[in-house]
């Protein structure tokens, strides 16, 4: 038996087809096996680049804020610091490539149909490489410096959870945005540095709050990964609980994933035309 397949431009739906998306999993594998190939093909230490990247970065951070600035935490500068970037290296990574992976995979949009909304999902999977070895790094300072988990760990993969729908909520946000403004592409870098100081990934939330007005400290918490890493280690290593202004990062989360998937779908009929 044949099975037709009819596209309908003008069916419009706010949600994704999740069953056509399961359909296309074969292509997403695909995808995101070719993407991790790429990713240290022709490379003289291959796999070693996801350990020295977050590991660098990790360093510099600490030295930043832990010596210069003399931020103090309730436990070690270092594991704190990598608390922070574990989360932060996934959501930049997938922010970075879901952003220009329309545009990459233009080749393949132009000449065949699938749900474009793959494209962006699969640097999803990538992304797991860094941080799986972020939270190992994590895991040997912990028990480097003796650091107990906290009572509330077993919250940490909402967290997580909140981390990646976030990450993947601005990825294909900007993914659709991108291939109608180009500038985008320029723009995301940029993004990416300042969100790596306006963030609290090496210092606590309350010290960047403490110096605000009240406002601005709302505001401030509108960067859906502000709640997401201020709650992440409130969950590993105790401490004070997160306050109110974590409901505004979940909020900001949810919206930002509402709008851009109700975007990406009004406009992925149309991304063949524009790239």
């Amino acid at each position: 038996m044949e099975h037709k397949l009819v596209i309908d431009a003008s069916n419009k739906s706010f949600l994704p087809d999740f069953k056509e998306l399961y359909r296309y999993r074969d292509l997403f594998y695909t995808l995101a096996w070719r993407d991790f190939r790429v990713r240290y093909a022709q490379t003289t230490i291959g796999l070693l680049w996801a350990v020295l990247q977050p590991v660098v970065t990790l360093l510099i951070l600490s030295l930043v804020f832990g010596r210069f600035v003399g931020v103090k935490t309730e436990v070690p500068h270092l594991l704190f610091t990598v608390a922070g970037t574990s989360i932060w290296t996934y959501f930049s990574y997938v922010m970075t490539n879901s952003g220009s992976s329309i545009i990459a995979s233009q080749q393949m949009v132009k000449k065949i149909y699938f749900p474009r909304l793959i494209i962006p999902l699969s640097k999803a999977v990538v992304g797991f490489i860094d941080f799986g070895i972020s939270l190992i790094i994590m895991m040997i300072l912990m028990v480097y410096y003796g650091v107990t988990p906290s009572s509330n760990t077993w919250l940490a993969p909402v967290f997580i959870l909140f981390g990646i729908v976030a990450a993947l909520s601005i990825g294909i946000w900007l993914s659709a945005l991108s291939v109608r403004f180009r500038d985008f592409q320029h723009v995301v870098p940029f993004m990416v540095q300042i969100g790596l100081y306006v963030t609290p990934i090496a210092y606590p939330a309350e010290f960047a709050i403490k110096q605000l007005p009240s406002w601005v400290s709302t505001l401030y918490f509108l960067n859906p990964m502000a709640g997401v890493i201020q709650g992440f280690r409130w969950s590993l290593f105790g401490g004070e609980a997160p306050g109110n202004l974590l409901f505004v990062s979940i909020f900001a989360t949810v919206i930002i994933f509402i709008l851009g998937i109700s975007y990406f779908n009004n406009v992925q009929d149309l991304m063949a035309d524009y790239v």
